[in-house]
């Protein structure tokens, strides 16, 4: 499933949602939490935590059933939001993204948090938009982020 938005460069959310993203991944360490960010336009105002239910190892790897991501979009609309993107944590590994990482994401013009978790404590956030057209030229490049 992909889906087409506009291009924002810039993801916006105040210290409530970051201090929410990095909770959530220093409570699921060492293993990847995973949520989904709701808001308008580029600004977060919530988040939605999501069970991590991967059978890889959730210490590397993360998975959402598409019954999850359907209850987020559900949460989205009750909040009055749009689903913007997700996060998911990088233990004790950059908060880069991965090949896994870009072959698993599908929602173009979506941003992709990646928050690292070294030794418990989460410490760098980063984000990637998700661009290109479809499945075949899709590419992540650098989203700003800005708390405040």
């Amino acid at each position: 499933m992909t889906e087409t938005r506009t291009v924002k460069q810039t993801l916006e959310c105040d210290a409530k949602i970051d201090g929410e993203i990095r909770r959530h991944g220093e409570e699921t360490y060492p293993h990847e939490c995973c949520g989904a960010l709701v808001g308008s336009g580029n600004r977060v105002t919530a988040t939605v935590a999501l069970p991590n239910t991967t059978e890889e190892g959730p210490r590397r790897r993360f998975m959402v059933r598409p019954s999850d991501y359907r209850a987020a979009e559900q949460r989205a609309s009750e909040l009055g939001g749009d689903l913007l993107g997700f996060y998911h944590s990088h233990p004790d590994h950059p908060a880069q993204w991965s090949k896994t990482d870009l072959e698993e994401a599908h929602w173009i013009g979506c941003s992709y948090v990646i928050t690292r978790v070294a030794a418990g404590k989460a410490d760098v956030t980063n984000s990637f938009e998700l661009t290109g057209t479809d499945e075949a030229d899709k590419a992540f490049r650098n989203e700003k982020v800005e708390v405040g």
